[in-house]
């Protein structure tokens, strides 16, 4: 079971493990292993996953997740297999969790009376050193 939060957990049978090959540097070892894994988790038709989660991951502008309702999480980092596939778990648990935050909701405010009188204030100033640089009367 992945743990989202108290109440929301993923079994393991809904997340799906592809191992490929890695690139980068290696050697031979990364010729021979397949120690990337790339983790798939089809979200919208996840029954374990509220809605709201589901609605929240549709909005989220993330190139992980696709629109057709998966997201695909690929990690080759490690030369671990498992290494990987646990970097790919926290992800996707970060992923998730991230979704489930409410959206703070911003209120409008408007600039106090100090705040208006430095603005004035500076206007003024900066007013006066300009009309200094005019042509000097005799």
């Amino acid at each position: 079971m992945l743990e989202i939060s108290a109440r929301i957990s993923i079994p393991e049978r809904e997340l799906e493990f592809l191992t490929m090959r890695a690139g980068g540097p290696g050697g031979q070892h990364v010729n021979k292993t397949d120690s990337a894994v790339q983790l798939r988790f089809d979200y919208a038709n996840s029954p374990s996953l509220p809605d709201s989660y589901k609605a929240a991951l549709g909005g989220m502008k993330d190139n992980r997740i696709l629109p057709s309702g998966w997201i695909l999480i690929r990690c080759d980092s490690d030369r671990s297999q498992l290494q990987n596939k646990e970097t790919t778990r926290a992800a996707l648990v970060a992923l998730l969790q991230q979704a489930g935050r409410p959206i703070k909701v911003r209120r409008a405010t408007k600039p106090g009376k100090a705040a208006k009188a430095r603005r004035v204030d500076s206007k003024t100033h900066r007013g006066k050193i300009k009309s200094g640089r005019g042509k000097v009367k005799l």
